[in-house]
């Protein structure tokens, strides 16, 4: 195995947000808790121990046990949970939705990175456990971006009626995703593990949330992992009070709207990634997940006839807790209420979320967990890294978008000079000599000189266009197996780990694919990972 590493920015993937985060920027330090350094969560874990009760540690394993009642798991699950009643006991995070057969690869990184965590933590803190928990999404509703995963450059996907939350959806039609799934893998040993472990997981269990459960608990059971369902009673119960003084006060609105404000004040260049409603709950029940809105006089369920007065829906939300959903404002407070947790591992893009939540978390009195940018790695074949090596591509290049890669290297292989830079800076110290003289002389001319520099510069840009589209036609043959090379690592011009499935990859490593990437991944490192084996 040949392994070699890169700083995220250099790869062009990631925000100029998660790039300084990454930078330690200080300007970001009001939208965060601690910085995830191994040091930091010696406060980490005395501020959550404060924090979270006997009585939360007792509804959390009761809950967890209800939820694992109905599928064998691991000797190593057993004892994680049963450990979570111990208040020397803490959780790591990551979430994720429930897409079809895990869909893209880097589902697999986010979990790797969460045990590692787990690992590391448990040698610097050996008084301490730390539980990695995989948050399964069962409550949100959007079904087109769960569907489906990709195999083979090909989409396959699950065709059925959409409504209310994905995790109680029935499996049904999954038969016919199913054959067309063993169509592509084709025969073999690894593909024939891949087929059984997409029957047993969809075909057998009843609706998505099993089923998902069933294949995670699969793939990382051994390793400890822990898989919460959000959509629980109990759990609910614990976040009652929440959204009560949320409904009454609007405290995600008015903080997560504040806070988003401020950011884009620091730094034009960050995108707000989610912007908050005035109510950031919905009511759902089997086939249903509608807004929460309120009139001004009473409050009702979108799309619906339900509605409450405040008393009412008090005494609703006691009673039927599980009838209320976190949207994507509110989730990270119900996770951080419910579990004993110091830090969520995620992408570029929901850390980018969790930087609007700090002061929405401080009005609620709950400690803000610290925020940990999940491992990104490139998985290679020998002869797909070597195909690139031998056109003169280096690992820092791979990254780069096919035509500025292309460019740059007819550049480099082209017998005639085709950067007519040094024409330019030419033409630009002729011009700072007119420029000089029309001041002198009238400086009303100043503006026709810097026009007539700007055409000249402006023709030289479209020569050197036209000199490098003829040597692609010329140099027709090294472009298409640049771009070819590069499309095996790049598919569809995109990241591989957002784009492949990790079935993909199994066909090739089979069970030794989840022991190598953990082998790689660091969890207190965020250079971008490629791997060749």
């Amino acid at each position: 195995m040949q392994l070699y590493t890169l700083p995220i920015a250099e790869t062009g993937y990631f925000s100029k947000l998660i790039c300084d985060y990454i930078d330690r920027s200080p300007q970001l330090d009001p939208f965060y808790n601690r910085y995830p350094e191994i040091e930091g969560f010696k406060a980490q874990i005395q501020e959550k121990q404060e924090f979270f009760t006997e009585e939360k540690r007792q509804v959390l394993v009761s809950a967890l046990q209800g939820q694992y009642a109905k599928i064998v798991h691991s000797d190593a699950v057993k004892a994680n949970i049963s450990a979570l009643g111990n208040s020397n006991t803490f959780t790591v995070v990551t979430g994720h939705q429930l897409n079809l057969f895990t869909g893209p690869l880097y589902f697999l990184y986010k979990i790797i990175h969460t045990l590692n965590s787990c690992e590391a933590l448990k040698k610097a803190y050996p008084k301490a456990n730390f539980v990695p928990v995989y948050w399964m999404a069962t409550e949100d509703h959007d079904f087109d971006e769960i569907n489906f995963f990709k195999l083979n450059g090909k989409k396959i996907q699950w065709n059925r009626a959409d409504g209310g939350p994905v995790g109680r959806f029935d499996t049904e039609g999954l038969e016919a995703v199913l054959g067309v799934l063993e169509a592509e893998l084709g025969p073999g040993k690894h593909a024939q593990a891949l087929k059984e472990l997409f029957r047993k997981a969809y075909l057998v269990h009843d609706n998505l949330t099993s089923a998902t459960r069933y294949l995670v608990n699969q793939l990382f059971g051994d390793y400890g992992l822990v898989i919460v369902d959000g959509d629980d009673a109990a759990l609910k119960g614990e976040l009652a009070p929440y959204i009560k003084q949320d409904l009454e006060k609007r405290i995600s609105f008015t903080q997560v709207s504040e806070t988003a404000a401020r950011l884009k004040q620091v730094d034009s260049d960050y995108v707000v990634q989610v912007n908050p409603r005035e109510i950031n709950y919905f009511y759902i029940e089997d086939g249903l997940r509608e807004r929460i809105l309120y009139d001004g006089h009473s409050f009702k369920v979108n799309n619906t006839d339900v509605t409450w007065t405040k008393d009412e829906l008090w005494e609703a939300i006691d009673t039927h807790p599980e009838r209320f959903s976190p949207n994507v404002i509110c989730r990270p407070l119900y996770q951080e209420v419910i579990l004993p947790n110091l830090c969520y591992i995620g992408g570029g893009g929901e850390l980018a979320y969790w930087f609007e939540l700090k002061a929405f978390f401080e009005a609620m009195q709950v400690p803000f967990p610290m925020l940990m940018l999940r491992n990104s790695v490139l998985v290679s074949d020998t002869k797909a890294y070597d195909k690139l090596k031998k056109l003169g591509v280096g690992v820092s290049e791979m990254f780069l978008k096919k035509n500025h890669l292309i460019n740059r290297k007819i550049r480099e292989i082209s017998n005639i000079e085709i950067d007519l830079g040094p024409q330019k800076k030419l033409i630009e110290s002729q011009f700072a000599a007119l420029h000089e003289l029309a001041q002198q002389t009238d400086a009303s001319f100043l503006g026709a000189v810097q026009a007539q520099e700007r055409k000249q510069i402006k023709g030289l840009e479209h020569l050197e266009k036209r000199l490098l589209k003829a040597q692609k036609r010329k140099l027709a043959d090294q472009v298409q197996r640049l771009a070819e090379a590069q499309n095996v690592l790049f598919p569809e011009g995109s990241l591989q780990e957002r784009n492949q499935n990790f079935s993909e990859q199994y066909l090739r490593y089979g069970p030794d694919l989840i022991p190598a990437l953990k082998s790689v991944q660091k969890p207190f490192e965020s250079d971008f990972i490629v791997m060749v084996r």
